[in-house]
């Protein structure tokens, strides 16, 4: 599949998104959004120079996929992914924006990020070795940098408009958003690591975590409080979300391979970028090497080509 000219800023039938993420651009139709993920690629919190080839494409497919598959566990805010039902506005840039963005109800975010772990490794690695402890959860000792664990953990966060999101307890958590809407996504998380996890486990990939993120609907017929609103937003098991691991190549006991950006990191390391202003552009190969592991965990989880 030739690579495309990365789309690194969109607008909408001239105008420019009402809200811009790290990667995708946000337009508000009343009680809908319309999310565009870009080809923008960020690395140690910053938005590199260039971007990666159909990612966004990449992005919202797999998030599409799995929205579907997880129906079952959790409604989703997913409306159409089909520009032609867009709102008038938006299907003037139909070809734009079709494969890369989605119509979805428009929620109320929970302020916490929902993580699952079911391998040691990234923060929770970190955290770890310096307490033994992954967001007040203790864990055996002597463990290796990414080993599986006894069990998946729930190990919420905080949003961070900027920067790292900061791990923190499950009683901070509970605090933050009430007791039972905290259980319902704490639940939740794990069900749908767990499914994703064997999915991907099956096609050759190992999920090391995953990150979640949940709304709530303003008004929902038959809600008795906030844990009945509760729906599943934004991304789901894509590789900018999720830890990918090739199976067949795993071995504990140190970082990992992987089918996400870990590849940007890695070549940012070894040219010393210090993390700071001005921000690196990518050469060709690694822009053509990343764009091919996204490409194939794509193929891999949902067996098929990208749209």
């Amino acid at each position: 599949m030739p690579a495309a000219t990365p789309i690194l800023h969109t607008t909408i039938d001239h105008r420019s998104p009402d809200r811009q993420g790290k990667v995708r651009d946000i337009y508000e139709f009343g009680d809908r959004l319309l999310i565009v993920a870009t080809d923008r690629i960020s690395a140690f919190d910053y938005v590199l120079g260039s971007g990666i080839p159909d990612k966004g494409k990449v992005l919202t497919q797999i998030s599409a996929f799995w929205f579907e598959r997880m129906r079952g566990i959790v409604d989703h805010h997913l409306l159409s992914l089909d520009p032609a039902t867009y709102p008038e506005a938006a299907r003037g840039d139909a070809a734009r924006l079709r494969g890369r963005s989605m119509l979805v109800k428009k929620t109320e975010p929970l302020p916490i990020e929902c993580v699952a772990r079911g391998y040691l490794s990234g923060s929770g690695w970190k955290d770890y070795v310096a307490t033994g402890e992954i967001c007040g959860t203790q864990l055996p000792p002597r463990l290796r940098e990414s080993d599986r664990l006894p069990h998946p953990i729930f190990t919420p966060a905080t949003k961070a408009q900027s920067g790292h999101d900061i791990n923190i307890t499950e009683t901070e958590a509970s605090t933050m958003i009430g007791a039972r809407l905290f259980e319902r996504v704490r639940d939740l998380t794990l069900r749908l690591y767990g499914e994703g996890a064997a999915h991907a486990e099956a096609r050759g990939i190992i999920v090391a975590d995953a990150k979640f993120e949940f709304g709530l609907l303003p008004d929902r017929a038959g809600a008795a409080n906030d844990a009945d609103r509760v729906i599943l937003i934004d991304e789901v098991l894509t590789p900018d979300s999720s830890r990918f691991w090739p199976r067949d190549q795993y071995t504990p006991g140190g970082p990992q391979p992987s089918f996400d950006k870990q590849y940007v990191r890695d070549y940012l390391e070894r040219i010393r970028w210090n993390k700071q202003p001005p921000v690196p552009s990518l050469p060709e190969d690694v822009v053509l090497k990343t764009r091919e592991k996204y490409l194939e965990a794509f193929r891999r989880l949902t067996g098929r080509q990208l749209d």
